[in-house]
């Protein structure tokens, strides 16, 4: 019962909305399956907050190593959760005047729970991948080394990219004739990111869809299981 009936839950959904997006007639069938699944990640997000909370709750317990970051990690959750909730500082729907607050958007300009995303959730974020960009740059340096041709080309190309992204790269090249201008660095670096690297990010998006497929197809014939677990539960 635990693995023969989410893989019969499983493969018939997925084989509904194939059949849906196909045939007119089953649209309605796909439509439902659909909303079994908003349904089904609701639960999920759920229980992914309870599972965060369990585990965070459990290192701050036994003051383990960092525990102080899972600290801030449940009262950042715990506070947005409770203003986006509770729709604190919402406005009522103009729509419903004279209804309470809990007609408005709880992302409102303006509320708290906005205020929250725009004034904390955004600056973390870029934050973070302003540390990457110098953790990339950083691995870059130390991966790239020009061994054979192949190695040459990616350093080479690299280098052109990051060069003409910058003011020394347009200075640089700046002197040619305009007859030239398709040899100065910034208008390379257009070229290669509008020719070369949309046709290798085409061909990555068709292994990816093609492995995407193959993948889908074998956990809709029951091949693929792992998603089941391992049974001895």
């Amino acid at each position: 019962m635990k693995r023969t009936v989410p893989f019969l839950i499983a493969s018939i959904a997925g084989f509904v909305l194939i059949v849906a997006y196909f045939i007119p007639a089953a649209e309605g069938w796909g439509e439902s399956v659909s909303i079994w699944f908003d349904v089904l990640a609701s639960i999920a997000f759920i229980l992914g907050g309870g599972n965060l909370l369990k585990v965070h709750l459990r290192k701050v317990s036994r003051r383990d190593a960092g525990w102080a970051y899972s600290a801030v990690t449940m009262a950042a959750f715990a506070i947005t959760l409770g203003v986006g909730l509770s729709k604190v500082g919402v406005h009522p729907n103009a729509q419903f005047a004279g209804m309470s607050h809990w007609t408005g958007q709880y992302r409102e300009v303006g509320a708290p729970f906005w205020w929250i995303y725009e004034h904390a959730f955004v600056p973390l974020t870029a934050t973070i991948f302003a540390l990457l960009a110098f953790y990339v740059a950083s691995a870059a340096f130390r991966a790239f080394r020009a061994r054979n041709t192949e190695a040459v080309l990616l350093l080479s190309t690299t280098f052109i990219i990051l060069l003409g992204r910058t003011f020394a790269g347009v200075y640089l090249t700046g002197w040619l004739p305009d007859w030239l201008s398709g040899l100065r660095i910034e208008n390379l670096t257009i070229d290669i990111m509008r020719v070369f690297t949309t046709a290798g990010n085409r061909a990555i998006m068709i292994g990816i869809a093609l492995g995407t497929a193959s993948v889908s197809l074998k956990i809709l014939l029951g091949v693929e299981r792992s998603y089941l677990g391992s049974g001895e539960d």
